[in-house]
């Protein structure tokens, strides 16, 4: 289904819908929600850890079910707030079942536009899923509670009670941790991706 809508959608909304898309039609063409957004998380902290900038580039806030990229979620459930445009084209490639008022699941109605992605951007979604794509979403909401960038925030969530709290990309590079292999990298090989990040980081605000 071609959506023509041109440069009208920014692509922080097509790689949201795209990646969500993705993950569906690995698996009968439905996905439960969180474990997409989990999923979306795995894949970015992948990239960003190995080339300097996340897949998605959404915003980051640590919850009680973990790490959630806001614009992904926003973007599963249809959101008003997206915006027209891109509200339209998160509809022609997603749906939610009949009488799933909660919105707990996501069926892909068509098939992937990976031309918003790069080769790289492909590996890491790929890499996500052969290494989580067999856990559910539960499952996936315990390993996301290990990482530093998710535990430094855990006594604001759990004790301070507050719902969310901003996350920072810099935080994902701290750290060699042994919870799964495709995020060990070495020291300095993480130390180079962190000075690639910040470096993109100052020129994009340079363009401001």
């Amino acid at each position: 289904m071609e959506v023509n809508l041109g440069y009208m959608i920014p692509m922080l909304c097509k790689k949201s819908v795209q990646a969500i898309n993705y993950f569906a039609r690995k698996k009968d063409g439905q996905i439960n929600k969180m474990k997409a957004i989990k999923l979306i998380y795995f894949a970015d902290r992948y990239h960003i850890r190995i080339y300097g900038r996340p897949v998605i580039g959404d915003q980051y806030w640590a919850m009680k079910f973990g790490p959630v990229a806001s614009f992904a979620l926003h973007a599963a459930e249809f959101y008003d707030g997206l915006g027209e445009d891109c509200l339209q084209y998160a509809k022609s490639f997603l749906s939610h079942p009949k009488g799933d008022e909660k919105i707990l699941s996501i069926i892909s109605k068509d098939k992937v536009d990976l031309k918003v992605f790069s080769q790289t951007d492909i590996e890491a979604l790929e890499v996500a899923y052969k290494e989580f794509g067999d856990k559910d979403q539960f499952e996936l909401k315990d390993i996301s509670h290990k990482y530093p960038e998710w535990l430094k925030h855990k006594k604001e969530i759990e004790v301070g009670k507050k719902k969310r709290v901003k996350m920072n990309y810099l935080d994902f590079f701290n750290s060699k941790d042994d919870n799964s292999s495709i995020f060990n990298f070495s020291k300095e090989h993480l130390e180079l991706s962190k000075d690639v990040f910040s470096e993109n980081q100052e020129a994009e605000l340079a363009l401001v």
